[in-house]
C-alpha cells in the first residue's frame, strides 16, 4: 500500500503516514526500523505494510517508495 509520510520525529524514529484517502496512520519505531530508512520528510511518497483494519490498522513496516 502507498501513503504520503506526514509526521516524522528523528528522536523516537517514529511518525504518521496519510493514506490516499486522507486518513492519517502512526507508526512506531519498529515499522520505521524494519524498512531500514535513516531519515523520512513529510511529503514523500512511501510504502507501507499493515496488519488489522479499522481502529485496530497498525503499520509493520516503512519504506520508500521506488518505481
Amino acid at each position: 500500500m502507498q501513503a504520503t509520510a506526514y509526521t516524522y520525529d528523528p528522536a523516537t524514529r517514529s511518525g504518521s503516514v496519510l493514506l490516499d484517502d486522507g486518513t492519517p496512520v502512526d507508526f512506531g519505531t519498529a515499522a520505521f526500523d524494519a524498512g531500514e530508512l535513516r531519515l523520512l520528510r513529510p511529503g514523500q511518497r512511501v510504502r507501507i505494510e499493515t496488519e488489522g483494519e479499522g481502529d485496530a490498522l497498525r503499520i509493520t513496516l516503512v519504506t520508500l517508495q521506488t518505481l
